[in-house]
């Protein structure tokens, strides 16, 4: 009896070693991973010096567009040990000020995007010659190297707008409504020139004013209502495409609505069908990517791109991807 005793107590503590042993290790690697995931939101994973990143864009209040840009910048910042500053207008003259006022902080490196580049050129060049390096984003692909500019990390619009009339001959479309919200914008036009060149049926342009919602919308609704024969329209921006949608529908047209970039309200729209497709360029790494080559850049003299754009796009996502984005599309990274 006693001997059997002495087993079963042998045998409880081994089962028992084993147990612990295997909620130690499973308990382990979700505190480790819980380690990791509180490392990236709060604290530095490198010790190099607290450098200060400005990032200048064109954008106009309430984008949100420019928020997923902020949250891959912010992100990256907290990472590389960055203090992150955003400053945007989408008047040229005021983003070039933006960006003067950077050159004045002595700041260790320059974001910007390059919508109308010719207003930005002088600005630009001041920062090249206080010696602070300088990314581009998002647009002025074209003029980026010539300004001096470490490299461009965005989505070539010329080949985003080819994708988009591709996309529109295989759904069979005929006639096109191209969207521009804001004129002067360089990427806008490239966008719609894009899709010009590889669809095979009728585009036309409308110039709309993009701070003014109501206006975009019944310039769109008498367009459908002029023409019944437009079968799509193409927006250059996540929020108008709701706008277009309401357009569609005070117009009776049956219009397919297609646009450029995503938010969670597109990502929705994709999946219950009221929009037929979207092109993301992935706005959260344009954001993450820029700070992060910079602090590359301060830290190992590391440049990406070979003198060539760093492309993050475009992809088209239809309904049939709209699930598994969603989850992205809410917590503001798609």
């Amino acid at each position: 009896m006693a001997r059997f005793r002495t087993w079963a107590v042998i045998a409880l503590t081994g089962a028992l070693s084993l147990s612990l042993g295997a909620c130690s290790s499973t308990g382990g690697k979700r505190a480790e991973d819980a380690r990791k995931a509180a490392a990236a939101q709060g604290r530095a994973a490198v010790n190099t010096p607290r450098w200060t990143f400005a990032m200048i864009t064109h954008s106009g209040d309430g984008d949100t567009f420019w928020d997923i840009v902020q949250s891959g910048a912010k992100q990256a910042a907290v990472k590389d040990n960055i203090n992150f500053l955003y400053s945007h207008d989408d008047q040229a003259q005021q983003q070039a000020q933006l960006v003067d006022a950077a050159v004045d902080k002595k700041v260790d490196g320059i974001i910007v995007t390059l919508a109308k580049p010719d207003a930005m050129k002088a600005a630009v060049a001041r920062a090249e010659k206080a010696g602070i390096p300088v990314i581009t984003v998002n647009s002025g692909s074209e003029e980026s190297k010539a300004f001096g500019a470490l490299t461009h990390i965005g989505q070539d619009e010329t080949v985003a707008g080819e994708a988009v009339g591709d996309e529109l001959n295989k759904r069979g479309r005929k006639k096109a409504l191209c969207v521009l919200h804001e004129q002067g914008n360089v990427g806008h036009e490239q966008r719609c020139d894009g899709v010009a060149r590889t669809f095979r049926g009728t585009l036309r342009k409308l110039y709309v004013n993009g701070t003014d919602m109501p206006d975009v919308q019944s310039a769109i609704e008498a367009k459908l209502q002029a023409d019944r024969s437009i079968d799509s329209v193409v927006t250059l921006g996540a929020p108008y495409a709701d706008t277009a949608v309401k357009a569609r529908s005070d117009a009776g047209s049956k219009a397919e609505i297609d646009t450029f970039d995503l938010n969670a309200q597109v990502a929705a729209e994709l999946k219950n069908g009221t929009l037929g497709f979207a092109v993301d360029q992935q706005p959260y790494l344009q954001g993450y990517e820029a700070v992060d080559l910079l602090w590359a850049y301060k830290y190992n003299g590391d440049v990406l791109g070979g003198g060539k754009p760093v492309l993050t796009g475009p992809q088209i996502v239809t309904r049939d991807q709209a699930s598994a984005l969603a989850a992205y599309t809410e917590r503001g990274t798609r």
